[in-house]
């Protein structure tokens, strides 16, 4: 698919936090045009937790064709976009969990998918993330 970018899903246990990620990403990403990002936090109902259909919805809608890479914040996020994972007809195919940093490697992730770069390249500059120091 000619032009496709890697789409970003951000899922948190606070709608909140995943929205405030999502914009901080976009805004750090440059003038330019943003690969997809789509925040999947909370509840149904608005409170705090996680809920796979949020997650799988966002995932279906940054979803250009050239993968999803997915970060989460925590425990139960995680253990939920593992479960997804699992049951393979959830999520778009080429959709990954990254093990990054929530924050800084949302901004990584999404600065490399607004390149046009490979879900590879995406996941190691998320990864690459940890390394990054702050003294």
């Amino acid at each position: 698919m000619s032009g496709a970018r890697v789409g970003l899903v951000l899922v948190s246990h606070s709608a909140a936090v995943a929205t405030a990620v999502a914009e901080l990403a976009r805004g750090l990403a440059g003038g330019g045009p943003t690969a997809p990002v789509a925040a999947a936090g909370g509840d149904v109902d608005g409170g705090l937790g996680t809920n796979a259909d949020l997650v799988a919805r966002a995932a279906h809608e940054v979803d250009e064709g050239a993968g999803v890479a997915v970060l989460a914040d925590l425990g139960s996020a995680v253990l939920t976009v593992k479960s997804l994972l699992a049951d393979g007809d959830e999520l778009p195919p080429n959709t990954r969990l990254l093990d990054a940093p929530f924050v800084e490697g949302a901004v990584a992730a999404l600065v490399t998918a607004s390149t046009g770069a490979d879900l590879d390249m995406v996941a190691a500059a998320a990864s690459e993330a940890y390394t990054y120091r702050k003294t």
